[in-house]
């Protein structure tokens, strides 16, 4: 990881230690990382790309019978790449944080800043906003351009339909809150190994452990999943049984709260 300057402690420089002066000084820290613009990068790439070669694949193959054209979800098959955009962003959520651990550098920041939580909330504030900056015209484009291709089969939608906006800006505060996931998981075991192992286990752990559980009680418990919960927001036509869009969505930040608080916690309890 590359190594920014460090901030100087108030005493020396004669300045208040404020949560906008920690946030500015993790932005510089966040622009100054090559991982951050590549993980950005790759997610919107991901999330155009991925999704217009989906809507290609679907053009070619598309819904014939009624009951299948009335259940196809043109705004879900445009954002496909959103789902592999939620990695990337996870993973860099992760080294924000991790990385600093595995280079000492955060030694550097705690001691500059002794409350030691503005330091987090700064780093969640700036990776959130920053990831909803540059996701959400991507998600927007990846829209219009899925929407441009279907419409060669009259499968298209439109903005202004019931539910797309939602889910358009649904999928961007959807990466925000998985990139803030990855950032406590970062925060609170302190290894990138296991921070990112522990990501992969909780977006798909829960799911696949759902799976071998009986009918009845998987149906029943996978809506207040992680994922499941997560994604209800970015879908138009969602599944009967899941939880109300913005419902799930409201499930998924309180699971991202509660790792963000139990790293607060530690964060105060323990040395760097």
């Amino acid at each position: 990881m590359t190594t920014t300057h460090p901030i100087s402690p108030a005493a020396a420089t004669g300045q208040r230690v404020t949560q906008a002066r920690v946030a500015r000084s993790e932005w510089t820290k966040l622009r100054s990382l090559p991982s951050a613009g590549w993980s950005l990068l790759a997610a919107v790439a991901l999330i155009i790309g991925f999704g217009a070669m989906y809507c290609v694949l679907r053009v070619t193959r598309p819904p014939s019978d009624p009951a299948a054209v009335a259940a196809f979800d043109p705004t879900a098959v445009s954002l496909t790449g959103v789902q592999l955009a939620q990695v990337a962003v996870g993973v860099l959520g992760v080294l924000l944080v991790a990385g600093e651990y595995a280079t000492g550098t955060i030694r550097v920041s705690l001691a500059a800043v002794p409350r030691r939580l503005p330091v987090l909330w700064g780093k969640a504030i700036v990776f959130a906003l920053t990831t909803l900056v540059l996701c959400l015209p991507a998600i927007v484009a990846a829209f219009l351009v899925g929407q441009s291709i279907l419409s060669a089969k009259g499968l298209d939608s439109s903005l202004g339909d019931p539910g797309v906006a939602r889910a358009v800006l649904g999928s961007a505060l959807l990466l925000s809150v998985v990139g803030l996931l990855g950032l406590g998981l970062g925060a609170l075991l302190r290894s990138t190994a296991w921070a990112v192992t522990g990501l992969f286990g909780v977006l798909f752990g829960p799911q696949l452990l759902a799976g071998l559980l009986p009918a009845s009680w998987s149906d029943t418990i996978y809506p207040y999943l992680p994922v499941p919960a997560g994604a209800a927001v970015a879908n138009v036509r969602p599944d009967p049984m899941a939880l109300a869009p913005w419902t799930g969505f409201g499930l998924f930040c309180l699971y991202m709260a509660v790792l963000l608080g139990l790293a607060a916690w530690q964060l105060r309890r323990r040395d760097a």
